[in-house]
């Protein structure tokens, strides 16, 4: 007979397995050439965007987008993070991954809910889950072709074509603009001088 654990140790189980996001990479850089980064990393932004793209919207709750952002990836734990050329040969069993991470926790109704909706884009708050998703790409992206990878910039322009709010393409526009660094170093010499 299986060993039946409490609730603690199940989320304590979970806790850990939230784990494996840090050490998880992002299979994508291994094509782009530069960069990288784990799954972990990329949500914790992409949450931080998500938030930000509900607060420009009315209509959004910029707490449940932000939520989503931090559930879309949760599946990788299990599945590792298959990149778009690695999509073409392999069928991940996303439906599976997130049942089995949802069967884990005594909020499974509300996991399982939150990382379908996300699935499903049918609320505005996964719709901008989703864009924030695209603009942490496009940022990663940005950030490696200010430092010297000129493919990043290929790469961008097909990313920026998934984004489906006018506030994401809005913001994609003004990234391409933007330095990468001059968040910390444009107006600070001050601080070496």
């Amino acid at each position: 007979m299986k060993d039946e654990k409490d609730e603690k140790a199940k989320l304590i189980d979970f806790f850990f397995e939230l784990g494996m996001l840090k050490r998880t990479p992002r299979s994508g850089f291994n094509f782009l050439g530069t960069g990288n980064e784990t799954v972990a990393e990329h949500s914790f932004r992409t949450a931080w965007i998500g938030y930000a793209l509900a607060k420009f919207d009315n209509k959004a709750d910029p707490l449940k987008t932000m939520y989503l952002c931090l559930a879309h990836d949760l599946p990788e734990a299990r599945t590792g993070d298959a990149n778009y050329v690695n999509k073409q040969y392999v069928k991940i069993d996303e439906d599976s991954a997130i049942s089995d991470i949802c069967d884990n926790v005594f909020f499974k109704e509300e996991l399982f809910g939150i990382m379908n909706e996300f699935i499903e884009r049918k609320s505005i708050e996964s719709v901008l889950a989703h864009d924030a998703d695209q603009l942490d790409f496009i940022l990663t992206l940005k950030h490696e072709f200010d430092h010297g990878n000129t493919s990043a910039h290929d790469w961008i322009e097909h990313v920026e074509k998934r984004l489906v709010s006018d506030i994401a393409r809005e913001l994609a526009v003004k990234i391409m603009k933007a330095d990468s660094s001059d968040w910390w170093y444009k107006g600070n010499g001050h601080w070496w001088s």
